[in-house]
């Protein structure tokens, strides 16, 4: 488990949809009627403090004793329905709920530091995360009959301690095996029996990376936290797939499919290798591509595979489906989401995309402080309980009941069409052959160009589970070029460099004109791998490419354009009319809209040899000055340096040119406060009843280049995605103008107080002192919590002890400051309505194009 802390950001917005995503509150009771103490804020959470999807309700059952019973993390349901609970630091514990009140008893057993729990095949099974030697699973066991454990045995041995340990235990789907998952700081169990994920991985950087810039697990590699199952015995460990970061819980729907929730690394966040806290759908044999630093793999990677549904900034814990719930047919359904550091519980809605899924999620239960640990559904009485502690903070067990007028009969999952059934069976018959690896590979080269990934990336598992001789030569000369592409990433990651050359007419023989972006971009990964691994292209095959590549730098989509740079750079693409791939990447790079992409293009050229001109060495350097003034997580200033630094030791030793580069190599100097006055001018304070006609207009004459100028100065993109590019703070912005009017989106935008998302608000506390402190509680320690205060100066946290809280409550302003539009004109603004209408889309209706708007 990983509790995490959030830093600076610039000039954040937090929400242009503050109002749009959250189902309203509901019903919320106390157990013991008592809540003079936990209203003033002393212990955990009051149930009255809690915001709850519509009809539910919420009870404390028990707050921890800190001293004696610690600050609880895991839950499990013995054969009896009590549940067992576990101290981060210290032992277990047994209550019964069936009481009230209820009863809580320590286990006599001495046993400590579990971080995961399950009690399956008579026993309870614990993933214990202390350093030293009892770190790993174990098995717990009533050898007398007395109702107490009395023998303990270590089935699987893992280096523990870190918080990205060993975590979460639960059945397989057939009930017959146990899944365990481990976070990125733990080894590979030795005794592995088999593995379904070639066990090939590498760091795979085309153009380097560059570690965490404050030293962050700096000598962590690949392949990062990682999913085992295992005989109840501990015995016929197999791994099932890798490249998480920490993802502290596991779950499996009626479908048989794994799901996991895997932890950001916030520091990264304002960097193009931040990657949002999210749910991933756990197939077999992938690597989901956590690297250290700089070298997350982007989600789009052939050799990987991508999210269901990304979350944002967060810190996951406990998972769990509803299935058993006495809820709605809705929730029961559901993937329920524990994240520690902002005090959500969200319901994800999971939906079949082809072999695999996509989804949306909402806030189901919230409340500050919430440090969220673990849910468990219980057989016996329907309900749904959850712990919240961890790090010594206080603790306490609630339990969640559907109060309101809805049916809470057991529902089936949606029945699924036959060509969705299909893929699944196909994807599953396909990562058979990751076990079975004795069977013929006639299936997966039949399948490399399958339209959907999770069939796809199926069969190139299975490939590489084969010797090379057996099907290099059919795989290569297949018609499909997405299959040929697909099957040069399985030879490239599984050859040796005498297959460098086919590989390489592999791909060069492919039409680029004709490719979608997919294709594309599994192409560019492609050229990446063999060069990285088979070896260097020769300077007649390098012409090749570049015959291929290169009058296609700069495209018209900015992901390709970042692969294409990548790929460019690293064959020192030079002038053949329309500038060297250096000088086109520094284009770019100046004009791009979003704060990543300008990181991504200085990261790309920071170690380029050729290419340059005085000026765009210049326009490089240059742009070290507006990227300072940007904010991000707690390494951004840091890789920026970094980033800048490499590339002052990479300049050719010419004095004339250090000279004119002077001023440009003097440490830029950022922006002198965050709150100065815009350099605009303000236009109006703007209304909506000013604005609410023409923002609504189809007829008007819209300009994608204008709307999207204007959504980048406004500095939309510091808190929210357009498509991919953009933050992650606020509401993906991609989908609002289909789900919402444009006066609902002008409302949010100028009125941002209106109604508040529970998701992104903020907590007023008061002080014994009489002092009020209005934030984010976004980090907890024993008894103190930190709280983000002034969204224009992230790096000052305001620190409350637990004690000194008189009274907590929602804030009725929103962090997302108001007035963001008065220096814009109207015809400014509704070019910006525009862009947020068309979802970021140049082909919309709006534009004159004629892209589905729903």
């Amino acid at each position: 488990m990983e509790m995490k802390f959030l830093a600076p950001l610039h000039r954040v917005a937090l929400s242009l949809l503050t109002a749009l995503t959250f189902t309203p509150l509901v019903s919320a009771q106390s157990s013991d009627g008592d809540n003079e103490k936990k209203s003033r804020g002393l212990g955990v959470a009051p149930a009255d403090a809690f915001k709850l999807a519509d009809g539910f309700a919420i009870e404390l059952l028990h707050e921890v004793a800190a001293e004696s019973e610690g600050s609880w993390v895991s839950l499990t349901v013995d054969p009896k329905g009590r549940l067992i609970a576990c101290d981060q630091y210290g032992g277990l514990f047994r209550i019964d709920v069936s009481v009230d009140p209820v009863t809580v008893e320590p286990l006599a057993i001495e046993f400590q530091g579990a971080q995961g729990l399950l009690h399956a095949f008579g026993a309870l099974y614990a993933n214990v995360n202390l350093r030293g030697p009892t770190g790993g699973l174990w098995r717990l066991t009533d050898t007398n009959g007395d109702d107490q454990y009395d023998t303990k045995e270590q089935l699987v041995r893992m280096n523990a301690g870190s918080e990205h340990g060993p975590h979460a235990i639960i059945l397989s789907a057939d009930g017959e095996r146990l899944i365990f998952c481990a976070g990125n700081n733990t080894d590979i169990p030795q005794n592995l029996a088999r593995s379904r994920v070639p066990q090939v991985w590498d760091e795979d950087h085309l153009l380097g990376r560059m570690p965490d810039a404050r030293g962050h697990n700096a000598n962590r590699m690949a392949p990062g936290g990682f999913v085992i199952s295992l005989n109840p015995d501990g015995s016929d460990l197999e791994l099932i797939a890798v490249g998480f970061r920490n993802h502290y819980d596991l779950a499996i729907n009626r479908r048989g499919d794994l799901f996991t929730f895997d932890a950001d690394m916030e520091w990264d966040v304002g960097t193009p290798w931040y990657r949002p806290t999210r749910v991933n759908h756990v197939v077999s044999g992938v690597d989901f591509g956590w690297r250290n630093g700089t070298g997350k793999w982007p989600e789009y990677y052939a050799d990987s595979f991508g999210t269901a549904v990304d979350i944002g900034p967060g810190s996951p814990t406990g998972i769990v489906f509803g299935y058993g719930a006495k809820f709605p047919a809705k929730y029961q359904n559901a993937l329920f989401l524990c994240d520690w550091s902002y005090g959500n519980i969200y319901a994800v809605h999971l939906d079949a995309d082809g072999s695999t899924y996509g989804g949306s999620f909402e806030t189901f239960a919230t409340a500050a402080p919430l440090p969220a640990t673990d849910l468990v559904v219980h057989p016996g009485d329907g309900a749904m309980y959850l712990t919240v502690g961890g790090r010594k903070t206080q603790s306490g067990l609630y339990r969640i009941r559907y109060i309101g007028e809805e049916s809470t009969e057991p529902a089936d999952e949606p029945a699924d069409d036959a060509a969705t059934i299909a893929a699944r069976e196909l994807r599953r018959s396909l990562e058979g052959l990751h076990s079975e690896k004795s069977a013929s590979a006639a299936a997966a080269l039949a399948n490399l160009g399958h339209p959907d990934r999770g069939i796809r990336s199926a069969a190139r598992v299975a490939l590489e589970h084969r010797p090379v001789a057996d099907w290099a030569s059919a795989a290569l000369s297949l018609d499909h070029p997405h299959a040929r592409i697909t099957a040069v990433v399985a030879l490239a990651r599984t050859a040796d460099g005498d297959y460098q050359s086919q590989a390489i007419d592999a791909l060069t023989g492919i039409d680029w004109a004709s490719r979608s972006q997919t294709e594309r971009l599994d192409l560019l990964r492609a050229y990446a791998l063999v060069f990285l691994r088979l070896g260097a292209p020769t300077p007649e095959q390098t012409a090749e490419i570049l015959t291929q590549l290169d009058d296609r730098f700069p495209s018209a989509d900015p992901v390709v354009n970042r692969e294409l740079a990548q790929v460019l750079i690293y064959l020192s693409a030079p002038d053949s009319g329309n500038g060297s791939a250096v000088e086109r990447t520094v284009a770019l790079m100046k004009t791009a809209p979003s704060q990543e992409d300008q990181i991504h293009y200085a990261m790309a050229l920071r170690e380029a040899k050729s290419g340059w001109t005085d000026e765009s060495r210049m326009a490089y350097f240059g742009a070290f000055v507006s990227m300072s003034e940007a904010r991000g997580g707690m390494s951004f200033g840091g890789f920026l340096d970094n980033i800048r630094k490499v590339a002052i030791e990479n300049l050719p030793d010419d004095p004339k040119l250090m000279d004119k580069l002077a001023d440009v190599l003097a440490p830029p100097q950022a922006a002198a406060s965050d709150t100065a006055q815009p350099t605009r001018p303000t236009v109006k304070a703007w209304t909506v009843d000013d604005l609410a006609v023409a923002v609504a207009a189809d007829e008007h004459d819209y300009d994608y280049e204008q709307g999207k100028r204007v959504f980048a100065e406004a500095q939309c993109y510091k808190c929210h995605r357009m498509g991919l590019q953009g933050g992650i703070l606020g509401p993906d912005l991609t989908a609002a103008g289909r789900r919402f009017t444009p006066r609902d989106l002008l409302v949010s935008t100028l009125e941002p107080s209106k109604e508040i998302s529970d998701q992104y608000g903020a907590t007023q506390f008061l002080t014994e002192d009489g002092q009020v402190v209005v934030g984010r509680v976004i980090n907890m320690n024993a008894n103190n919590l930190m709280v983000l205060t002034n969204m224009l100066d992230p790096s000052s946290l305001t620190t409350l002890n637990r004690d000194a809280i008189e009274e907590a409550r929602p804030a009725t302003t929103s962090m997302m400051p108001a007035g963001l539009l008065d220096t814009f004109t109207q015809e400014e603004i509704v070019q910006l309505m525009g862009y947020l209408r068309a979802g970021g889309r140049s082909d919309h209706p709006l534009y004159g194009g004629t892209v589905a708007t729903n």
